[in-house]
């Protein structure tokens, strides 16, 4: 069922999103009166299409082949690659005729759909919903996987900084101005101030190993039993207890707990704990899985939220969006740099479903995650590749310092080239995302 609302939240977030990029494009071509002819939510490749109907002189209607969506416009050199029409003489309504600035216009449409989208999405979010938050000054210390063991964390740290500015909200500590890099964390152990630098590759390790391995999502909380049941209630552990040792090695946190018992699978351990006044022993068989049915206090985790008016919520849902504009940036720099790899950076259409959608409909989180995919599709147009819009954009921008369009021969090879591209990489994407599901 889970694999169903994943595929589901896909398939509506992105067709969402790929009809209002659409309409960018219809509605600026109306606007300076080129005829469309078609508009199509996914593929109608080799004519099959699933629905359609006619409206004036553009044709409406549902492709077959689920890879986004197209409007076809008068008169350019686009998807349809149609040459019989661009052999024709020149008509006023088609988009050839008209002035650079407008064709301009006409193609960053669907980009600033897309980027108006995004913000209007992350707006109301901020409204409805407000910032809820664990605050860092709350949390008592980190709990480091293997990645961030490695580049000197450890259990209890507190991580006060981020590039010498204090750090607020607890998940900070793994957003991407983190995971992308060269990024220097500011920690308290011990009651002294330390500098730990995080690596311009780090991304790396965490798409292999999960950001679990990074730095937990999960703050340490003390190991003072909430819930007891199966062989910890049998053995007599209760509600209140503190855990303060296990087989006589010392634990401070539930991680420590945690992570004693994965020493005992199978056996049976000897729990000391403290209740009230009182210190008492207790052997638990501890499962195969490593746990004995006890459940820490997460209620030790103190969460905040704020909540915004309608226009304050404005510049926050702007802010979202900018940050998620410069953050794609900013990784596909480190892909072109060579510091991440590229199957470790990119994600396809499994791997957005399965984490960035997830296998459970929350509305709040599906509306997020379509807010920040219409950011990264703005930028992904944005890319100066043929048969991109931005791909486009940067031969309008020449055409307007040349004073003259470039040629119909170099545009029809161009776009050639640029379906081959992106062609190719979504064969990379959509074969790296199922490798990732298989491996994980």
């Amino acid at each position: 069922m889970s694999g169903l609302i994943m595929a589901a939240q896909l398939l509506l977030g992105l067709s969402i999103l790929v009809i209002l990029h659409e309409l960018g494009h219809f509605l600026a071509a109306r606007a300076f009166g080129i005829k469309v002819e078609k508009f199509y939510l996914f593929f109608d490749a080799w004519g099959v299409k699933l629905f359609s109907f006619k409206r004036g002189d553009c044709e409406y209607g549902i492709g077959w082949l689920p890879l986004g969506g197209y409007v076809k416009i008068a008169g350019m050199i686009d998807e349809s690659m149609d040459t019989e029409q661009m052999a024709q003489p020149a008509q006023p309504w088609e988009f050839r005729s008209k002035p650079a600035w407008q064709r301009l216009i006409v193609m960053l449409g669907g980009v600033i759909v897309n980027i108006a989208v995004g913000i209007l999405i992350f707006w109301i979010i901020t409204f409805t919903y407000g910032e809820t938050f664990i605050p860092n000054s709350s949390v008592q210390g980190i709990n480091p996987g293997i990645i961030g063991k490695e580049i000197g964390l450890k259990k209890g740290d507190k991580v006060v900084a981020v590039n010498g500015k204090k750090v607020i909200q607890f998940d900070e500590l793994i957003s991407p101005k983190v995971l992308l890099g060269n990024t220097t964390l500011t920690i308290m152990r011990g009651g002294k101030a330390l500098d730990i630098k995080v690596p311009d590759n780090i991304l790396n390790k965490v798409s292999d190993l999960g950001i679990e391995e990074f730095i937990s999502r999960m703050p340490l909380i003390s190991s003072s039993i909430d819930s007891v049941y199966s062989n910890a209630e049998k053995a007599g552990l209760k509600k209140g207890d503190r855990i303060l040792a296990v087989n006589n090695n010392p634990v401070k946190y539930s991680a420590d707990v945690k992570d004693e018992l994965k020493k005992f699978k199978g056996k049976p351990a000897v729990f000391m704990v403290s209740r009230g006044t009182e210190r008492l022993s207790y052997s638990v068989p501890v499962d195969t899985a490593g746990t004995i049915g006890i459940g820490f206090n997460v209620n030790e985790l103190k969460q905040e939220t704020v909540n915004f008016g309608f226009f304050e919520s404005f510049p926050v849902g702007v802010n979202q969006a900018w940050k998620v504009f410069s953050d794609n940036g900013k990784g596909i720099w480190k892909v072109l740099t060579g510091k991440i790899k590229a199957n470790k950076a990119f994600s396809g259409p499994v791997e957005i479903a399965r984490k960035v959608y997830g296998g459970v409909w929350i509305w709040e989180r599906f509306w997020f995650s379509t807010g920040f995919i219409s950011i990264a599709l703005a930028f992904m147009n944005l890319l100066p590749i043929p048969a991109l819009d931005g791909g486009h954009v940067v031969f309008l921008i020449i055409e307007m310092i040349k004073g003259k369009p470039m040629g119909d021969k170099f545009m029809e090879r161009a776009q050639i080239v640029g379906f081959v591209l992106l062609l190719s990489l979504m064969v990379f994407v959509l074969g790296n995302d199922i490798f990732k599901a298989v491996m994980h």
